[in-house]
């Protein structure tokens, strides 16, 4: 059974906001979360980008249960792997063994502000699987000196480790990545409700846990979450490689400025009918994702978390409760 956890957007929510809803949502019974990795947010109206390990870092103090993620970060231009290493393996360490680092070939929007050349889709795929091998030479404890291809690292040693490294999780969204993240990660991750990537990640001897981000928009009234929807996610309704390529919170305002509300909340569960959010999770049930995560549109977390408390999570319980016991 799948089990249900909560995203939050470093997009659109202050580190005091992220660090509320967390602990909010093991309160209400959620054990899993993942946290976006942003500099920028995809557009100006989203609002914010904290630095994800520093919040990460205060939310290992107010968690107890909740296993915590990051959806995804990049390990291959903004920021070296041998840094990667060093934060993922402190945050694992804070946690107590409850995180877990998921990591992708990542977007211009993020990578491109030291005015490195943003690589294309098959390069992005080879330096990620390099970066992740430097990754786990570090999390031995070894002193690691590499000159590969993409990245340099002389000398390098982490002393604080935990006692079992993260596992990591890779970002696929077609069968090119998914076979990427069988070969050299230990889950895969994604946000599309289709079973095509998982076959592909299953067929390519891809045996760890896949994970799943679906967005609503809960509020009072179904017309206000569409609002919402479209003033905050109008991404949404981008196709194909734009999302990775375009470099600027303004050209996505641009890029979007053609599409209408329709194009946009079809893809999101809005408003307060539970059926309707019930039936958008089971989508990705049925796609066979093992773990999905559920991430609010907008500022109101806490009554979207009652609404999940309330509403929703009764409909999953014996998942949760599988969640629970893992």
């Amino acid at each position: 059974m799948a089990q249900l956890g909560i995203g939050v957007s470093s997009e659109e929510l202050s580190p005091h906001e992220i660090v509320r809803a967390v602990a909010k949502a093991e309160e209400v019974g959620f054990r899993n979360a993942w946290i976006s990795d942003h500099f920028h947010p995809w557009i100006d109206a989203q609002g914010e980008s904290p630095f994800v390990w520093s919040t990460i870092g205060a939310i290992s103090s107010v968690t107890e249960h909740m296993r915590i993620g990051t959806g995804v970060t990049c390990p291959i231009l903004r920021i070296h792997p041998a840094i990667i290493a060093q934060a993922a393996a402190t945050s694992q360490c804070l946690l107590d063994g409850r995180f877990w680092l998921g990591v992708g070939t990542g977007e211009a929007l993020n990578e491109h502000i030291f005015g490195t050349k943003w690589p294309e889709a098959p390069i992005r795929l080879e330096m990620l699987e390099e970066a992740l091998a430097i990754i786990r030479r570090l999390w031995s404890g070894e002193q690691v000196s590499h000159y590969g291809k993409h990245f340099q690292v002389e000398n390098a040693r982490i002393y604080s480790l935990p006692d079992s490294p993260p596992p990591i999780y890779v970002s696929a969204f077609g069968e090119i990545a998914a076979r990427v993240a069988a070969r050299i990660g230990d889950g895969l991750v994604s946000t599309k409700p289709v079973d095509d990537i998982i076959r592909t990640y299953r067929d390519h001897d891809g045996t760890g846990p896949t994970l799943a981000q679906v967005k609503v928009a809960w509020a009072e009234s179904e017309s206000k979450a569409e609002d919402l929807a479209f003033e905050l996610w109008p991404t949404s309704g981008l196709a194909g490689e734009l999302s990775q390529e375009l470099p600027t919170p303004k050209h996505f305002e641009q890029a979007t400025s053609v599409l209408h509300k329709e194009d946009v909340v079809g893809s999101f569960a809005c408003g307060p009918d539970p059926e309707r959010h019930i039936e958008s999770i089971r989508k990705y049930v049925d796609a066979g994702y093992d773990e999905i995560y559920i991430t609010q549109v907008g500022p109101d977390q806490e009554g979207f978390l009652r609404f999940y408390e309330r509403e929703i999570l009764p409909e999953f319980a014996s998942s949760m409760a599988a969640g629970s016991r893992a």
